[in-house]
């Protein structure tokens, strides 16, 4: 992949979570593209170095760690502050999904693990961005949820449900932060990523088959969600959940 074109900058600042590869990477490659600087954020070091040489280390940084960790938190909301002295929007997209089953028969210890990734780290994520800039300067939040958050989708129950925590957390806090910071969430059904690669591997051609427009998702079609979403042309928008599913839902399904 060749690194990204380079506009003029916007001096605009975003943080992206989990975005060494897939949705993230998508996010931030549009951010970057229209003229933002951008943190990312990930687990893997060396992952993480070759996204941000990638997308222009001109322009990014990367801060590497677990979304769940507080100190990690604290130091992503740091750095980028230090890095570009603001931080206008932050995208929450890092998420997790260890299990495939049914409900009955979870772990306790991995739904834990599922919330404390996919909704307590959003929340920590976006106290810290709140209270270091966009409190007094505003800004926009977006959460990547899921379609699986708006219905219930077999064998990943968990995941679902820690993303319809994230769609009310959304709401929540777009109540709570206006008039100054927007948040709004976007809930893609199945895009072709690694972390989603159980759901099509092997069956694309099957699995897009029931999607109205023909074909799975991209990173991309999710990243220029989240550029409208953090651009002047949704300033009147907040508390919604954009879904993004190629129309899977007017199959009353969720892929």
């Amino acid at each position: 992949m060749t690194s990204v074109e380079h506009p003029e900058l916007s001096g605009r600042v975003a943080l992206v979570t989990g975005a060494s590869r897939g949705i993230g990477y998508g996010v931030a490659e549009a951010l970057v593209a229209r003229g933002d600087r951008v943190c990312i954020t990930g687990r893997n070091e060396d992952a993480l170095k070759e996204a941000v040489d990638r997308l222009g280390s001109d322009r990014v940084i990367g801060v590497a760690g677990k979304a769940h960790d507080e100190a990690h938190q604290a130091e992503a909301v740091e750095r980028v502050m230090d890095a570009f002295g603001r931080v206008d929007f932050l995208v929450n997209n890092a998420g997790t999904n260890p299990v495939f089953g049914p409900m009955a028969d979870l772990d306790l210890n991995v739904a834990r693990k599922v919330f404390e990734t996919n909704v307590i780290s959003a929340l920590g994520f976006a106290q810290r961005t709140w209270h270091a800039w966009q409190k007094d300067n505003g800004g926009a939040i977006v959460n990547i949820a899921s379609v699986a958050g708006l219905a219930p989708s077999p064998f990943i129950g968990a995941y679902g449900v820690s993303k319809a925590a994230m769609i009310n957390l959304t709401q929540q806090l777009a109540h709570e932060f206006a008039p100054r910071v927007r948040v709004n969430a976007i809930a893609p059904a199945v895009v072709k990523t690694k972390f989603a690669q159980a759901l099509y591997e092997g069956r694309e051609e099957e699995a897009a088959s029931s999607y109205p427009l023909g074909r799975l998702g991209v990173p991309s079609d999710i990243g220029g969600a989240a550029a409208f979403l953090t651009s002047e042309q949704s300033d009147w928008v907040t508390g919604q959940t954009l879904v993004v599913d190629g129309g899977i839902f007017l199959n009353a399904g969720v892929g």
